[in-house]
């Protein structure tokens, strides 16, 4: 099979087997004659795979890696029902500023994560009450969904274990975390409250009132 098939995709996100055999249009085409021509591709560095049967093409990547949105449109390809959340979202904020994390998504499916040559796409389920607190944009027609700064930081602590010890006065949540919260304005703290109502998690409720007490003093 001519590799020249490849560059018809080279302007698309991704591409999965049934692309190309619709690109063929050759119906007498076997299923593993085209599985056989994409791992050859894989091989040859010609094409990514970014999961199972689903792949980009080399030229692509190379042409758009460096796009700030590269990294969420690849996140909503993996698994289209979810958003960009918890540390990846943090970190672009400069709310966490220490350390290099994998791109974080919350979604209603299953937890999960997926290692590719792009890197890692770590997925956190959540039940359906607070699915919510993001907003989409686009990039190459595919739609992207990322939490809000107040959701972000919600989905970082709900999913973060709370020991009984963090909840002694004096105890400084932000500075154990290392959370620069000093950006966090009045709307982002009232949208954060907001959540954890809706939640009617103790935790949630035990950490608000760790934040009042230390850096939401009114």
């Amino acid at each position: 099979m001519k590799s020249i098939i490849l560059s018809s995709f080279d302007s698309l996100p991704y591409f999965t087997m049934e692309a190309v055999k619709q690109l063929l249009g050759v119906e007498s085409v076997a299923a593993g004659t085209i599985q056989t021509a994409l791992y050859r591709w894989m091989k040859a560095g010609q094409i990514i795979q970014l999961k199972k049967g689903v792949y980009m093409t080399r030229r692509f990547f190379e042409q758009h890696r460096a796009i700030v949105d590269f990294a969420p449109m690849v996140s909503a390809i993996l698994i289209p029902q979810s958003y960009l959340s918890l540390e990846y979202i943090l970190q672009r904020n400069g709310i966490l500023t220490e350390m290099t994390y994998p791109v974080t998504a919350v979604t209603l499916k299953q937890t999960r994560v997926f290692e590719n040559t792009l890197g890692t796409f770590a997925y956190r389920n959540i039940k359906a009450d607070l699915y919510r607190g993001f907003l989409f944009s686009e990039y190459m027609g595919i739609p992207i969904a990322q939490a809000t700064v107040a959701k972000a930081l919600f989905d970082f602590l709900y999913f973060r274990p709370w020991k009984s010890s963090r909840r002694l006065a004096g105890y400084d949540l932000a500075e154990d975390l290392r959370l620069n919260l000093d950006d966090f304005s009045e709307n982002d703290q009232v949208e954060f409250e907001s959540f954890v109502e809706i939640s009617k998690s103790k935790k949630m409720e035990q950490i608000l009132k760790a934040l009042r007490k230390t850096v939401w003093q009114p």
